[in-house]
């Protein structure tokens, strides 16, 4: 018990250095490949603090051997949207407040609200589409998951377009694998870039590994795992780079990474469950989808109605406590 504790510690650790390492050469890419600042949240750092959970999906569902490790991977492409949705953006909510003294802009969020609520309305579109096939069973049922890889495809393309010309003119810090020049080159960008990448799987795999042993050894059931527990390892990432980039005054490249794996992950894993399992939802995963689109939900409202805070923000940890709650009660 006390070395599974010491590797989740050290394994924590391991995935904010990465993080830290992550975000700092993900700016530099969008600078100097001339990318949107908004892409480089939705896309870039979206599709590489993605990947843990992504990979969850893929191995479960594809290389499981029996039902119950492929219910695995279906658990984790319905949690990860439920972790971000929920814990993520109330962490935004958070982080503003904490670092209030050291942000320029005190608690007042820097962000293109009507982007974000675009956003979030096609996520809930899709999203209510994957539920919808959770509950109904049908010939051919499978190839619906060229739908959503052509959603995020389109989102993907739309997202790539933008055009942001303040991005180019944005003076970033010193890439930390040349501190020393003002313009690092293309070379140890991609290097950094893709070494945290490496560093980021690595921690959350040993995570993720150890939370489950952990789990076990607390005699927590495999289904509580891969719901409440394993998506909230999987998330770290994206939590991670939400307090590096709050704590930075750059909340819109938080919002974009956020976002923008929520986008990834209710289309490409979810594609993938579609494509190798049944797709059939019980309870606990439609509780879940239920408590993830009114989280988004009561964000859309939100921005709609022009009332986002940080403090609007933290409420969206109640969805997921709603989740937990009803989870435990009707077990």
């Amino acid at each position: 018990m006390v070395t599974t504790s010491l590797i989740l510690l050290g394994s924590a650790v391991l995935i904010y250095l990465s993080c830290e390492l992550f975000v700092n050469s993900i700016e530099w890419v969008g600078k100097r490949f001339g990318i949107a600042k908004s892409a480089v949240g939705s896309i870039l750092a979206a599709f590489g603090t993605a990947l843990p959970e992504s990979v969850v999906t893929l191995i479960a569902v594809v290389f499981g051997s029996n039902a119950s490790q492929k219910d695995v991977g279906v658990g984790a492409a319905l949690g990860g949207p439920l972790v971000l949705s929920t814990i993520a953006y109330a962490f935004v909510g958070w982080s503003v407040i904490s670092f209030r003294r050291r942000r320029s802009q005190g608690t007042v969020i820097d962000l293109d609200r009507r982007k974000l609520g675009r956003d979030q309305l096609w996520f809930l579109l899709i999203f209510l589409c994957n539920l919808a096939l959770g509950h109904v069973a049908f010939r051919g049922k499978q190839w619906t998951g060229l739908i959503f890889l052509a959603a995020y495809g389109a989102y993907f393309f739309y997202e790539m377009r933008a055009d942001d010309k303040e991005s180019a003119l944005e003076v970033l810090e010193p890439l930390k694998f040349q501190p020393r020049r003002s313009e690092p080159q293309t070379f140890w960008i991609l290097l950094q870039t893709t070494i945290s990448l490496l560093l980021i799987f690595l921690g959350s795999n040993i995570f993720v590994d150890r939370l489950e042993a952990l789990s076990l050894a607390l005699g927590m059931p495999a289904h509580i795992v891969s719901l409440l527990l394993s998506p909230i390892a999987t998330e770290l990432p994206e939590i991670i780079n939400v307090l590096i980039w709050v704590r930075q005054g750059k909340e819109q490249l938080a919002f974009g990474n956020i976002s923008g794996a929520m986008m990834i992950q209710a289309t490409v894993p979810s594609a993938l469950g579609i494509f190798f399992t049944p797709w059939v939802f019980d309870r606990y995963l439609t509780f879940a989808a239920i408590a993830t689109a009114l989280s988004v939900a009561f964000l859309w409202l939100t921005l709609r109605n022009q009332k986002l805070s940080a403090s609007r923000l933290s409420f969206a940890a109640l969805f997921y406590l709603i989740f937990a709650a009803s989870f435990a009660f009707t077990r």
